[in-house]
């Protein structure tokens, strides 16, 4: 269906020049608006589009965005934990170089950041949501012109936000409130491009479901992943990790009031929090269609960028953990989302790694601002070029038979968790590409560090390539690792099941591996590596405060 457009004022080529060099706030940018939709802890699978959905989630809003724009099929993180890899997005940069390595600092404030290059290009800017970066404060942040934030990971029912400077307790559930916000600001906008980053709660735990959806996944059959029984071969820290805040035993996030808990009647627990887990979603997936509507009616929705993303993956019960912090694909996979009609053919698959690195290069280059002066990243608007329709691709096996009709399912013993799919790329060495990747990344590095607040996981560093991951997990004291390391065949084992690690045929291709992984690290400057002392893993709980 065809929309209306809101007339912007064109500016030649001399004009933009003169914008970029003396910034007349007066003179509106020929750039798209863009707006980035940002969720916490979101995996990959929990969206409709997704290749096997995961337990036939159902999300038709943005399901829409896949359909009219474009999908990417393999989008990960570098560092799967929420500040660190939001400091990424806005920065471009590695955990390692930004410096935000744990979920307690706040985003540097002479950093350079997209919000901060669209700024000075003319954009209004604003945040609405969670920021989740130095958690004690709920000031403005550098590159926004307006914001409405919060101290604290946020609650699902009531809050004290910043509006701009004044503090008021909202009551409403989260989701729907920071919608109403954003919606209300972007009614109120004028000629000028704009962007706004709309942070999301959801769906962090614990996991609190708007009450028409705390019973929309009763009927489902849930169980313990199989993969959380077949721990043979595997570091020791995973399984003494099972009975922890981060295991399946565990507390469940304050779901489970005894524990550990091992017994059949646990499973009940387990199922209740993947249900509520699933239910925030929901929520989120009516934002998108009410921000969609709000562009439409302003005219505004064809010339802008609509991105949608999480800041890490999350485990269900794979290898016998909940949260992410791992190198596992449910934690480092993210979906992502981008439609913008003039850039991208509907329904576009795109099979190229990429990386949340890359969205601030990105960015900057769809809005035609000013580079960042160093990034890590890379801008994926190239791919956009070459995007094709999402049925030119080979048809997936596995989705035909688990279906898209959304009905209730079992999950037992797998939970829809994949490597490449089919279509994605065939070659098995290290540097092995996408059709029609001719340029683009082969491999990338990823890096996770000890946290004494959550003492669940150890030092991460590994390298991931289209078909093969080598993960291993330094004591931080310079020595030999204590851990064993972990090898796996992503294409013949995509649920990371069987390490390979002592297989004496795999021995060349771990070789080829931690070779990559050292030219990885030394490109993005990340040598000499840096990181805290491993103390092992541990049964206490984080402070009532950090959860």
């Amino acid at each position: 269906m065809p929309f209306g457009r809101k007339p912007r004022t064109k500016l030649n080529s001399a004009a933009l020049a003169l914008v970029g060099a003396v910034l007349l706030p007066s003179a509106a940018p020929a750039g798209p608006n863009v707006v980035v939709i940002l969720t916490d802890d979101q995996r990959w699978d929990c969206v409709g589009s997704a290749d096997r959905p995961y337990l036939g989630i159902r999300t038709p809003n943005l399901d829409r965005l896949a359909a009219e724009g474009a999908r990417f099929r393999n989008a990960f993180v570098t560092t799967s934990l929420c500040s660190p890899s939001r400091a990424s997005m806005l920065s471009g940069l590695y955990a390692h170089t930004h410096q935000v390595i744990n979920n307690f600092t706040d985003f540097p404030a002479d950093l350079p950041s997209y919000p901060r290059q669209l700024q000075a290009a003319g954009y209004e800017t604003a945040y609405i949501g969670k920021f989740h970066m130095g958690e004690q404060s709920d000031e403005k942040r550098p590159g926004f012109d307006y914001w409405i934030s919060h101290t604290g990971q946020g609650r699902y029912d009531e809050n004290t936000f910043n509006i701009d400077g004044t503090r008021k307790v909202v009551k409403g559930y989260y989701t729907k409130v920071v919608t109403d916000m954003a919606v209300e600001w972007l009614r109120g906008r004028g000629d000028r491009p704009f962007l706004l980053v709309l942070g999301h709660k959801a769906p962090h735990g614990p996991f609190v479901p708007e009450e028409k959806y705390r019973h929309a996944f009763d009927a489902a059959k849930i169980e313990y992943p199989a993969s959380a029984f077949d721990l043979a071969g595997k570091p020791r820290w995973i399984a003494e990790r099972l009975d922890t805040w981060h295991g399946i035993y565990g507390p469940l996030y304050g779901f489970r009031n005894e524990f550990p808990d091992r017994s059949g009647a646990g499973v009940k627990v387990f199922g209740d929090f993947v249900r509520s887990y699933l239910g925030t979603i929901l929520s989120v997936d009516d934002s998108v269609g009410a921000i969609c509507h709000a562009l439409k009616e302003t005219g505004r929705l064809e010339d802008t960028v609509i991105i949608f993303t999480s800041d890490n993956g999350f485990l269900l019960g794979e290898h016998g953990m909940i949260d992410k912090r791992t190198m596992h694909e449910e934690s480092i996979r993210v979906p992502l989302l981008v439609r913008y009609p003039k850039r991208i053919r509907p329904g576009s698959v795109i099979d190229e790694m990429v990386l949340n690195i890359d969205l601030a290069p990105s960015i900057v280059e769809l809005c035609g601002a000013a580079p960042l002066p160093k990034v890590h990243g890379r801008s994926w608007a190239v791919l956009l070029e070459r995007t094709s329709r999402a049925g030119d691709h080979r048809p997936d096996p596995e989705r035909e038979q688990a279906g898209r009709a959304g009905a209730p399912g079992t999950l037992a013993g797998a939970s829809g968790s994949v490597g490449p799919v089919a279509g994605a790329p065939g070659s098995v060495g290290p540097v092995a590409g996408a059709p029609g990747s001719v340029g683009w990344r082969t491999s990338w590095y990823y890096e996770y560090d000890y946290e004494k607040q959550f003492p669940y996981t150890p030092n991460v560093r590994g390298v991931r390539t289209a078909d093969w991951k080598y993960v291993h997990y330094p004591h931080g004291d310079g020595k030999p690792d204590r851990h064993k390391a972990e090898l796996y065949n992503l294409r013949a084992d995509p649920q990371e099941r069987k390490n390979l690690i002592d297989d004496p045929a795999c021995a060349d291709r771990l070789a080829d591996l931690r070779a990559e992984l050292a030219r990885l690290m030394n490109e993005c400057d990340a040598l000499p590596d840096k990181m805290p002392l491993d103390e092992g893993v541990k049964m206490e709980l984080p402070e009532k405060a950090i959860r």
